[in-house]
């Protein structure tokens, strides 16, 4: 049986700063690997979920000259929770800015869950400027996506947990739970927010992967990080990511002369499969990975072995 792949080794970072967005965000970012060698930019989830070390361990960094960094609001980025001026389109042209700023005219863009999302919103409005593209977890941010994992769907697999979810929320708001949250997280009352914040954070935490794994989940239940997390993931989905409904697949065959690969866990509960399958469809140049036995978390075995196969694949190894 083939090995699974997994994680390079501990990196620390060859250059760090902060990008000033020039409307009221200082963005923190990140490179690792080697200077000059084929230039990538890591986009984390959530979105407000900040990246982590170990994601700088998903490229050969003999290989890999990477970009990381923490989108508006959160992470070290500052404002810190800040819904201001973000929105999708001024992560893309974050995303831009960057690029353009260590000065290479395309690059490997890696996203999962709503890193795929943006990872496909940036190569649909920048296709000349992404030489590969590698998604996981895909999520198009469909009025029918937001319901399944917000409203009803995933409450039936996990009625443990959803019941939690429930409990900030009075039953009379509870026929529309992102707008009930929505009033909790901007609202003047810090306890309800906080407690919404943790509610929400812990809901996804504990549902991304196949079997429960506290080093995963444990840190949506720190109220720092819930609080950027579920702020700022409630601002993007209440507003469906300011796109069209359909949008992301609508415009997939802007990726036709992209290569790429997409890979999808087959028991992925915040992100039904039928959408990694519709944009394999949509995009039939992209190798397509359904991952037997897998979440949606990236760090499932048969997950993280498909990326690093990519990344390393993309590097010509």
């Amino acid at each position: 049986m083939t090995e699974f792949r997994t994680l390079y080794p501990e990196i620390t970072p060859f250059e760090t700063g902060f990008l000033d967005t020039g409307d009221g965000h200082s963005i923190y970012w990140e490179r690792v690997g080697t200077k000059g060698a084929k230039p990538a930019v890591f986009l984390h989830g959530g979105p407000g979920g900040g990246f982590s070390p170990t994601h700088r361990r998903l490229f050969d960094p003999a290989l890999y000259d990477v970009i990381l960094f923490d989108q508006r609001g959160c992470g070290k980025s500052t404002p810190y929770a800040s819904l201001e001026n973000n929105t999708t389109w001024h992560l893309v042209s974050d995303i831009e800015k960057l690029r353009a700023m260590i000065g290479v005219e395309k690059w490997l863009v890696f996203g999962g869950s709503w890193g795929s999302t943006l990872a496909l919103a940036y190569a649909e409005t920048h296709p000349d400027r992404v030489s590969e593209l590698v998604v996981r977890g895909i999520y198009t941010l469909t009025k029918a996506e937001l319901d399944w994992y917000y409203q009803f769907g995933v409450s039936e697999m996990f009625p443990d947990k959803w019941e939690k979810f429930l409990a900030p929320v009075p039953e009379g708001e509870r026929h529309a739970m992102m707008a009930a949250y929505r009033k909790r997280l901007v609202g003047e009352d810090k306890a309800a927010q906080i407690e919404a914040a943790l509610a929400w954070s812990l809901w996804e935490g504990q549902t991304i992967t196949l079997l429960p794994e506290p080093d995963t989940s444990d840190k949506f239940g720190e109220d720092e990080f819930a609080l950027a997390f579920a702020r700022i993931e409630n601002h993007y989905f209440v507003h469906a990511g300011w796109m069209d409904e359909g949008q992301l697949l609508r415009d997939a065959h802007k990726l036709a002369d992209i290569d790429g690969v997409i890979i999808h866990g087959r028991y992925d509960m915040p992100c039904p499969a039928k959408y990694a399958w519709a944009l394999h469809k949509a995009w039939p140049r992209a190798e397509f990975h359904l991952i037997e036995g897998a979440g949606h978390a990236y760090s499932e075995p048969g997950i993280l072995d498909q990326l690093i196969r990519a990344t390393d694949r993309f590097a010509g190894k």
